[in-house]
């Protein structure tokens, strides 16, 4: 084919070796746009330029040509990678996305040097980044700027296949299965739990992917908790240096510090606790002015000595945010060296803390409080049953000692806050907790409801106060804090709440005048009876979540107006905050917050705050895992369970003797057609107005139990009910909806057909 001819201009000039070698010399600005503007050339002299180009492509001169060129074999400098892990310093290490081992060679793991002020990333993230293949340390990389987070990861089971590669099951819902190609599983064996690179611009057919990284054998012990932990991105591995920075840390000194050992604090904990972070104690109030009150002594681990900020261990406790509680682990906040040794106060053994002393009238409302830094010593190990037991009347070998001197006092204060609980009205929901015992194997051996006891509640509620008492004083210093923040219920939510309500005739206030003990007066309306745990649960649903926010909006749940998360600092990030903040408005000594961490209070808040979340849903999806797993093996059986999800879809139906749910899909419901209610929460009949509501007791079967995705499929039993309140409700969805039932579809369709005629 013949060549345009070259038409005059500057580009006359232009040759093969001027493009070679600004190539070489610019690997980063490659495109033919940058070549068109480094050369001056513009409108047609642009022929020119496509006519080098396309003789050096030919010629396999140069490669590329959709958005950038380059000599053959040449590396990019700048493209995208995903971080994948960290090293043993804690840095990140990322990997390059679509990169094609055939073509370009084994795949390289880039270090991301640290950028000063550029952007924030983590696990998970997708970062722009400029490439450098060889260096001191092996390849490394700098951020440019941070991309959309990737939201196609995929986490599954391999399963080899003949002749190679093979497929990955999803462990998650909703989530696809991937064919893996030959060369492309990283060694990956049958039943290791992999992460997958989805391949790009999949069109048809099963979507295929590569294994990015093999994560373990789904056989373990740990298998089911392993899923969460890298399906949410939570860390999970200490780095090196973290755990030698961890190591290195000695004993506190008395520096800064009152000696209150000889003060008999105690430690009341759950049974199976390996770290103490509280202590308490309490005494009558000698001060003649204040009769029958009491002084209520609270200590809290001092890990604000052992984090400092711009160390290892505080970068690595803000990445984490929080523990994370599994049934067969914890994954800490903090190594243990931290946790479960320096921090944590062991009975007899010295340990230092921040103690706030509070000073309670007969009626437990509070009269003051000072904050100290301490060095104490715990008189006593005990566990809330022994305590309880104790008070009970039947103390054991280490109650028995402190029963008249520590627990009765302890009890009789507690009795002075509850009145002034009661005064405050919180809002008082009754949520059981289940708890999942494992075997040895680590299967679900039982699940137990732990009996709710004033020794619970006790501690509970002084660290309500301490938590009130650190706000208060941080406020009052003027210091910059974050708070524990619970806003009030939407006013969406709250019409929403309302029109449920009038379906059971219980009234509900306006808006503007909403306080807990509204929400109060509505529980206690329907304590004992039928409609008990599903008002409960709608009234639940209906309220804010809690987040971490440096703006004091206060504690709509709690009825208080300010409230700092200050008593768990080995677990919270939160709470190692507050602590800094004390120990520099107090001056209490080394260890203080700085200014610059003050300047990120809002960050560090959303951070935190997201962190938190993120724990609950891999906290929840283990548990729905184990569960399922447990009874994988009893499809066919019946069980009691409790609607707790009503949807267009179907009903999710809890068991309330595993506190897992499953799904009931709207489909299997019987012949009737059902409309979704969702002001009444109900699934209604359209031709018998009979159905199933939110908190109704039913009897299910079940058909399906997926142990890695941890979903549970039922089949309902229990016939469909009338259901008293929602006729009203159910035509005001139709009409609100503007959608006619069958019967008034058809008359339209009627209609329809007779004005054509």
């Amino acid at each position: 084919m013949a060549k345009r001819a070259k038409p005059q201009g500057e580009a006359r000039s232009l040759s093969r070796e001027d493009v070679l070698r600004f190539l070489a010399e610019n690997p980063g600005r490659a495109t033919k746009r940058d070549l068109a503007k480094a050369f001056g050339v513009k409108g047609d002299d642009r022929y020119v330029l496509k006519d080098i180009l396309a003789d050096l492509q030919a010629e396999g001169v140069l490669e590329g040509g959709r958005k950038s060129y380059r000599r053959p074999g040449e590396l990019p400098t700048v493209g995208v990678l995903e971080v994948r892990a960290r090293d043993a310093d804690g840095g990140l290490l990322a990997d390059p996305v679509g990169w094609d081992e055939e073509e370009r060679g084994p795949r390289p793991r880039f270090a991301l040097r640290a950028g000063g002020s550029g952007p924030a990333v983590g696990i998970g993230d997708r970062v722009l980044a400029q490439l450098a293949y060889e260096g001191e340390h092996g390849p490394s990389a700098k951020v440019i700027r941070k991309l959309e987070r990737r939201t196609a990861r995929a986490i599954g089971v391999f399963r080899a296949t003949p002749g190679g590669g093979g497929r990955v099951e999803p462990v998650e819902r909703r989530q696809l299965e991937y064919a893996i190609p030959p060369g492309s599983t990283r060694e990956a064996r049958d039943g290791d739990l992999v992460e997958v690179e989805p391949a790009e611009h999949q069109r048809r057919g099963l979507p295929t992917g590569s294994v990015a990284e093999v994560i373990g054998s789904v056989a373990t012990e740990r298998a089911i908790s392993t899923i969460a932990l890298h399906a949410h991105s939570i860390p999970h591995v200490f780095p090196e240096s973290v755990l030698a920075e961890a190591e290195r840390a000695g004993a506190a000194t008395m520096e800064h510090r009152e000696d209150w050992r000889d003060l008999p604090l105690v430690t009341i904990d759950p049974r199976d606790a390996k770290d103490h972070d509280d202590a308490v104690h309490a005494r009558p109030d000698e001060d003649p002015a204040n009769p029958g009150g009491f002084v209520v002594t609270v200590a809290i681990a001092d890990v604000s000595w052992y984090v400092r900020p711009g160390t290892k261990l505080d970068a690595e406790a803000r990445l984490r945010g929080n523990s994370v509680y599994f049934p067969d682990r914890v994954v800490p906040m903090l190594p243990e060296r931290i946790s479960n040794d320096l921090c944590s106060l062991r009975e007899g053994v010295d340990r230092p803390a921040l103690a706030v002393r509070m000073v309670f009238d007969a009626q437990g409302a509070k009269r003051g409080h000072r904050f100290f830094r301490i060095m104490m010593r715990s008189h006593a190990k005990l566990a809330y049953e022994e305590a309880q037991a104790a008070i009970d009347g039947q103390p054991n070998g280490v109650a028995a000692p402190i029963l008249e001197t520590v627990l009765r006092p302890l009890w009789a204060a507690y009795r002075a806050l509850v009145t002034a609980r009661r005064e405050r009205q919180p809002l008082d929901l009754d949520l059981p907790e289940r708890k999942i015992l494992l075997d040895a194997n680590g299967r679900v051996d039982r699940v137990v409801v732990p009996d709710r006891l004033d020794a619970h509640r006790l501690i509970e509620e002084m660290m309500i106060q301490a938590n009130v008492a650190a706000a208060e004083t941080l406020e009052r210093q003027k210091q910059a804090l974050i708070y524990r923040a619970h806003d009030a219920p939407s006013m969406a939510k709250m019409e929403s709440l309302r029109d449920f309500l009038r379906t059971l005739e219980l009234p509900l206030a306006k808006s503007g005048n909403l306080r807990p003990a509204h929400f109060n007066g509505i529980l206690k309306a329907v304590r004992g009876g039928e409609h008990e745990s599903l008002v409960n649960e709608v009234v639940l649903r209906s309220q804010s979540q809690a987040n971490y926010s440096p703006d004091n909006i206060g504690h709509f749940g709690l009825n208080l107006m300010r409230y700092a998360h200050f008593t768990s600092p080995i677990r919270r990030y939160a709470d190692l905050v507050v602590h800094r903040a004390l120990v520099k408005a107090l001056d209490l000594g080394a260890g203080g917050i700085t200014r610059e961490q003050e300047a990120e209070f809002e960050r560090t808040a959303e951070e935190i705050s997201q962190a938190e979340r993120r724990a609950m849903a891999a906290e929840r999806d283990t548990v729905d895992r184990l569960i399922a797993q447990h009874l994988a093996g009893r499809l066919g059986e019946t069980f009691e369970g409790r609607v707790t999800g009503v949807t267009r879809a179907g009903l999710f139906v809890q068991l309330p003797a595993y506190g897992a749910d499953g799904f009931v899909p709207i489909s299997t419901l019987g012949r009737d057609y059902f409309h979704h209610d969702e002001a009444a929460h109900t699934l209604v009949g359209e031709r018998t107005r009979l159905g199933y509501r939110l908190g109704d007791t039913v009897e299910v079967k079940l058909v399906e139990a997926a142990p890695l995705s941890g979903t549970m499929r039922f089949e309902m039993l229990t016939e469909a009910r009338e259901l008293p309140g929602t006729t009203g409700s159910f035509h005001k969805t139709r009409m609100r909806s503007g959608r006619p039932g069958r019967a008034g579809r058809a008359k339209n369709v009627a209609g329809k057909v007779r004005k054509k005629r």
